[in-house]
């Protein structure tokens, strides 16, 4: 068993096209794994995934544009999926490989999805992890006034964006926002540590609603339902049973339209089923990865 006292950690940036700071770190040695994040998350989400892997592999973890250290973006029109391809193209090279393995986590899917639109040969393997390649509104806790809850939010926001900012703030440092996070399905209350769900919390009540809705508006008018017949890399999709954010219908649709792909479905996972299981996914994940 590796030291992990011993494990190698670099911190750094990377200059995007546009200028943008993309902040990441590295965490071990070897094969590089690139794990990508949801919207509004942060690196925290995969502490149980850098601790098993970076004993083997060099994992390489990043802060998304416009989130946490990745800031400030030179221009809120460049939150484009497009632009968050190029980043993560360029901050595999600018590390030094040509290609990578890759877990995302919910919106991370998607932006997987648009980077092997746009540059599929720097993946060796994907893993999809609660994920999904179109609007993920539509059906979010089988409920349809989401969307049009998002939608009025954003609009009373730019008539009034310094009490929408604090209102969010204060919404969101609340401890009743998460409990509300994990009964939502978010998390699984009972299997997750409450740290992880409070830090989460923290995380998401620091991004900038601007960037936020800019950002969640290209999310939700992007469709990859058409990439998914063109991947022809090794394909892992996880699920989590009672995962009410993305309900197992979308996992299932990634695994029907991959040809070759797996679903593994976890009983009694959440939308974050690597923080509700950390082992028995870890586990699955190497196990993949190993006969890829």
């Amino acid at each position: 068993m590796a030291d992990t006292s011993l494990i190698k950690k670099t911190t750094g940036y990377y200059t995007a096209m546009d200028g943008t700071p993309i902040y990441y770190e590295t965490v071990g040695e070897g094969e590089p794994l690139v794990l990508v994040y949801g919207i509004a998350c942060l690196m925290n989400h995969w502490h149980h995934q850098v601790e098993f892997f970076s004993k083997t592999r060099k994992v390489i973890l990043f802060d998304i544009r416009g989130h946490h250290k990745s800031t400030p973006v030179a221009d809120l029109s460049n939150l484009t999926m497009e632009h968050l391809a190029f980043d993560l193209k360029g901050l595999v090279n600018h590390l030094g490989h040509k290609k990578a393995d890759f877990i995302g986590h919910s919106f991370g899917v998607p932006y997987l999805l648009k980077t092997y639109e746009q540059f599929p040969e720097i993946f060796k393997s994907m893993i999809f992890i609660n994920g999904f390649a179109k609007n993920p509104l539509k059906k979010i806790m089988g409920f349809d006034f989401i969307e049009p809850l998002y939608l009025f939010l954003k609009t009373q926001h730019k008539k009034a964006p310094d009490l929408w900012n604090s209102l969010w703030r204060t919404m969101i440092d609340n401890p009743l926002a998460f409990q509300i996070a994990a009964l939502s399905g978010g998390f699984n209350i009972r299997l997750t540590q409450f740290k992880d769900i409070e830090m989460y919390a923290r995380g998401v009540s620091r991004l900038d609603l601007p960037i936020f809705f800019e950002l969640f508006h290209h999310v939700l008018n992007y469709d990859g339902s058409d990439v998914l017949f063109d991947i022809d890399k090794p394909c892992l999709i996880i699920a989590g049973e009672k995962d009410f954010i993305t309900p197992t219908d979308f996992q299932k649709e990634l695994h029907r339209k991959i040809e070759g792909s797996q679903l593994e479905m976890i009983p009694y996972g959440s939308h974050c089923t690597q923080l509700d299981f950390p082992d028995l996914i870890n586990y699955k994940i190497r196990d993949f990865l190993e006969v890829r």
